[in-house]
């Protein structure tokens, strides 16, 4: 039985259902020589004979009715899945945009935004450019910047501070600074490195994420948010806050969109984690 397969098994029910191999070619589209090739081949892998087969149809045997008998169990386990996954479908959906070292710090603290006890599933995308809600490419956005336009509802969140950082155990003498690339810098934050004309670029990347691991890994100095460089034993500040770059968080959701229950709940709790935490957002916590 090992090697019967499940839609052989389906088509078993069809023949024994429907007393022959018109009946069930009927239900499945395939022609009754097909049928007739594939119950003979699965009376070789069970080793049983599964009908009588007379000018009547296909009459059940005594192993046929038994193996009848456990298909009718599988097929009730498969549709109580069905059921059980369908149930999770149809639950409603929040999506969240931020970028990518908020989508971090979100994905750390996924506790205090989303558990799976919740009536309602989460999609989680990054966005280092701001969403444009006339598309509803999400449900919420945490922005650096305040909308200007638009049917959406706003909440100002925490001060986000910025600072350069280096690895613990940098060579001071070391002039090297890390950047994102100019094709893919979008914030105030991501270019302001090489933006200063007497800095030594000796690496650059098209990741925030990749920033973060060269910085760590020694490759040089570089801006990160202080939210994500003080919270990691292996960086040190090597300079104090860079005050142009700070600014507040954004929460933003498109206003028709906010009164759907599910998304208040996600903007209130995310609301509440930033805030729980605003002393690491606004720099004032330089080490851990």
């Amino acid at each position: 039985m090992k090697d019967a397969s499940w839609d052989d098994l389906q088509l078993f029910f069809h023949v024994a259902t429907g007393g022959g191999l018109s009946a069930a070619a009927a239900r499945t589209g395939l022609s009754a020589p097909t049928i007739g090739r594939r119950m003979l081949a699965l009376e070789r892998v069970t080793g049983r004979s599964l009908f009588n087969r007379g000018p009547t149809g296909y009459l059940l045997a005594r192993d046929g009715q038994e193996l009848l008998d456990r298909v009718r169990l599988m097929q009730d386990a498969a549709r109580a899945i069905s059921d059980w996954r369908g149930e999770v479908l149809t639950l409603p959906i929040v999506s969240t945009a931020a970028d990518t070292w908020t989508s971090r710090f979100i994905a750390d603290h996924l506790a205090s935004v989303w558990t799976p006890k919740d009536s309602f599933r989460m999609c989680y995308k990054t966005r280092d450019a701001d969403v444009d809600f006339t598309y509803r490419e999400a449900h919420i956005a945490v922005g650096h910047n305040r909308p200007d336009s638009g049917n959406v509802a706003i909440r100002r969140s925490v001060k986000v501070a910025h600072a350069v950082y280096q690895a613990a155990d940098y060579d001071e003498a070391n002039c090297n600074w890390i950047s994102l690339g100019t094709d893919t810098a979008v914030s105030p934050a991501d270019k302001w490195t090489f933006e200063q004309p007497d800095y030594w670029i000796t690496s650059w990347t098209n990741t925030p994420h990749m920033l973060f691991y060269l910085i760590r890994g020694g490759a040089g100095r570089g801006v990160l948010p202080c939210f994500v460089g003080d919270r990691d034993r292996k960086l040190v500040r090597a300079g104090p806050l860079i005050d142009e770059l700070t600014h507040d968080m954004w929460i933003v959701a498109h206003d028709d969109e906010r009164q759907r229950p599910e998304v208040r709940i996600v903007i209130d709790r995310l609301a509440a984690l930033f805030a729980d935490h605003q002393e690491l957002f606004a720099g004032q916590r330089p080490s851990i």
